[in-house]
């Protein structure tokens, strides 16, 4: 079995750190031409021309999903990609506070970014997927689309109901050999863990975990280069945690 890309175009939000940022990597790897999107003008600009001197085939968009003419902007750029075969729906936004502290704004920003642009993405790229009969799309939840804890009751609306969209649009795309699916990490190793905790804090969480370790981005790209890829040909609606085991104790 041989995981190949070339000749695919994928669309993966959100790639310009972290998670998403290896997904394209693992993806560029394995042939595919990449439409990636990241929000800071100046980092999306150098990307582009390392881009062109490296002969890499991708092109960085800079969009705010919470501004509207952004996201219709690059709609439009999008038209001229006849064809996009995956999509990654991977940037999102997340803010702590407890129901009782929430913000409007903060329930508007994570319903924007972690719902309506997922929603809009898929609506627009099918349309394309269905002429073709083919596409793959992988929505990035996280674990807390399935538990919640203190201060995340406005974020697990928005990955809750993101799976929802997964199941909802699996059933009216899977006809045309579409398939959508959710992938819900648990702790993950990033730059924004190590900011974010300190490393004993790290060793507690990573100590709750069955496996004894906090999750690599690897460990999720992983799974996301398989659900795009030709090797999935059945999976479609379905939630996939990749936690190591964090929320079954």
């Amino acid at each position: 079995m041989i995981l190949d890309f070339n000749a695919k175009t994928i669309l993966i939000t959100g790639a310009t750190r972290g998670i998403g940022m290896k997904i394209a990597e693992d993806l560029s790897l394995l042939g595919a031409d990449l439409l990636l999107t990241g929000t800071n003008p100046e980092q999306v600009k150098d990307l582009n021309e390392s881009a062109v001197l490296k002969g890499l085939k991708r092109k960085y968009f800079c969009v705010d999903f919470q501004d509207r003419t952004s996201f219709e902007s690059f709609i439009l750029s999008l038209k001229s990609y006849p064809t996009i075969d995956g999509l990654v729906n991977n940037a999102g936004i997340n803010r702590l506070n407890p129901i009782t502290g929430a913000l409007q704004s903060d329930w508007d920003d994570m319903v924007e970014v972690n719902l309506s642009a997922p929603f809009r993405l898929i609506k627009e790229i099918s349309a394309g997927m269905i002429l073709k009969g083919y596409g793959r799309i992988v929505n990035m939840a996280s674990i807390f689309s399935i538990i919640s804890k203190e201060k995340r009751a406005v974020y697990s609306a928005t990955k809750f109901g993101l799976h929802g969209l997964t199941v909802g649009s699996s059933n009216d795309l899977a006809r045309f050999n579409i398939l959508v699916n959710t992938l819900s990490p648990g702790f993950v190793m990033t730059d924004l863990t190590r900011k974010n905790l300190s490393e004993s804090e790290r060793i507690v969480l990573a100590d709750q975990v069955p496996i004894n370790r906090l999750a690599e981005v690897q460990d999720i790209s992983n799974v996301a280069v398989f659900l795009l890829s030709d090797l999935n040909s059945y999976l479609t609606g379905q939630n996939i945690v990749v936690d190591g085991g964090f929320t079954n104790v």
